[in-house]
């Protein structure tokens, strides 16, 4: 064999060899696993979650209301993180504002229904605050654990007189809260005639303040800005409206009803 054939023999050996080796980085590279990025849902999950009873406003006359549930209670309705941000981040805050909005005024001495409801248009601090304050409150007293279902007593009746039916009902109040552009709130209230009534709001606006397209006494709300749902339930608000009719308290909108219509 000569000297040039052995060259070429070497040479193609080593092509060879190269290429093996190639092959075999090329699958070690693709049987690598690399982690992706944690969703903002996954992060929500892992992060502590506090005590609601720790929640205090600061200094005036409105506090926040007391939870009445464990952030996890409403699980997996509402997840337990968005309970907890919701409560003692957002609601806290607007309690924290209208306090300050209102002092050395003599709105101070009134409850809020009565700021709420002779409330100046241009006093953009007390509207925003005040109606998250309230809207809040009433927000959380009408959920409980293990509720859902439907209304039993005075309340169901007036809903299949005014709405035909329950499912009647349902039908407009997804239909409110879904089409709400933007941030605000779907409601049921007692008009001043004392009929039922479904309507919306934006905003922080209720149906207690001057100017509302549909005016009477809130009994139940829901609250459609994102910061409610968006960790659960992304851009899918329709599923989080769905969702919220596991988590009402009937016997607590009934109570409302009994007191609005008896005013």
């Amino acid at each position: 064999m000569t000297d040039m054939k052995k060259v070429k023999i070497i040479l193609s050996a080593l092509v060879v060899m190269a290429a093996l080796q190639s092959c075999k980085d090329k699958n070690e590279l693709e049987e690598v696993q690399v982690p992706g990025p944690e969703t903002e849902k996954a992060k929500a999950e892992k992060a502590p979650v506090g005590n609601p009873d720790d929640v205090k406003a600061e200094e005036g006359p409105f506090q926040v209301a007391k939870l009445g549930y464990a952030y996890d209670a409403l699980a997996p309705h509402i997840d337990a993180k968005t309970m907890e941000v919701h409560y003692s981040k957002h609601y806290k805050k607007y309690t924290d504002e209208l306090n300050k909005a209102i002092k050395g005024t003599d709105l101070e001495k009134k409850t809020i229904e009565e700021i709420l409801g002779t409330l100046a248009a241009d006093n953009k601090a007390v509207r925003n605050n005040g109606g998250g304050f309230y809207n809040h409150t009433l927000f959380w007293e009408i959920m409980a654990p293990g509720k859902g279902g439907e209304p039993q007593g005075p309340l169901a009746e007036a809903i299949k007189k005014d709405f035909g039916s329950f499912d009647t009902f349902k039908t407009q109040f997804t239909e409110a809260a879904t089409k709400q552009f933007g941030s605000g709130w779907a409601w049921l209230v007692v008009t001043k005639d004392g009929k039922l009534a479904v309507t919306s709001t934006p905003n922080q606006d209720n149906p207690l303040m001057p100017g509302a397209a549909v005016a009477g006494k809130p009994i139940l709300g829901l609250d459609v800005w994102e910061h409610a749902y968006y960790l659960e339930y992304q851009n899918k608000r329709p599923d989080y409206i769905t969702a919220f009719y596991n988590v009402i308290n009937w016997d607590a909108v009934a109570k409302k009803y009994d007191a609005a219509i008896k005013k």
